[in-house]
């Protein structure tokens, strides 16, 4: 039985809801067989956050760990490639922080691959009929804050676990009133089964191009 840790965020920017949070709680919901897989909801908080989630790997004690997080305006799974060392907030935290330019971890590295098979996941999800895609960018908001915090831990201490991110679209019922892709919680929590069975089977990842040219 491989131990799958699932972190969503509470919502933010004014949301109702967040579709990560309601995602990885249905996926943990139902797990593949084979996986035991664990919810955990992180505040929309620099700092806090990764508090939260150090907390949860310690009870949880995961050998994978899929964090989370909303990316209104894409119209796809989009699995992360990179977290890079710096808080640039646009629109302020759920607690009003606004960091600009500042190192999540002073002196650690400029970046971090994510250790999951990223492009294996994409395949997946796509072979589940669900649109999917490899992003070179997690951002400079909360979402690549616990990513690099998460990848930051897994190098330094847990190096036997291995994580990463994925970022999902809006839920239907956020986009009502706007035009912008969306992504029900039920197509999003079975991508991310698909995501957790294909880390928890591959440790090689694919080699086929997945790159973007802009």
């Amino acid at each position: 039985m491989t131990r799958v840790l699932l972190t969503g965020f509470e919502p933010f920017d004014g949301e109702a809801t967040n579709p990560s949070w309601q995602a990885v709680r249905a996926a943990a919901d139902g797990a593949p067989a084979g996986l035991e897989m664990t919810a955990v909801e992180l505040p929309c908080v620099y700092g806090a956050a990764l508090t939260a989630l150090r907390t949860a790997i310690a009870d949880t004690r995961p050998e994978i760990v899929v964090c989370v997080g909303q990316a209104g305006g894409r119209p796809d799974i989009t699995v992360e490639r990179v977290a890079i060392n710096i808080d640039d907030a646009r629109i302020p935290d759920a607690a009003g922080a606004e960091p600009v330019d500042e190192a999540i971890v002073p002196g650690g590295p400029a970046a971090y691959f994510s250790t999951l098979p990223i492009k294996a996941c994409v395949a997946a999800v796509r072979a589940a009929g669900l649109p999917a895609s490899v992003s070179n960018t997690a951002g400079t908001f909360v979402c690549n804050h616990v990513f690099y915090g998460l990848a930051h831990l897994l190098a330094t201490e847990l190096p036997g676990v291995r994580g990463g991110f994925v970022h999902v679209p809006y839920a239907p019922e956020q986009v009502v009133d706007r035009a912008q892709p969306s992504l029900s919680v039920a197509s999003v929590a079975r991508a991310l089964r698909e995501i957790a069975a294909t880390a928890a089977r591959v440790r090689t990842d694919l080699r086929v191009a997945e790159g973007a040219t802009h």
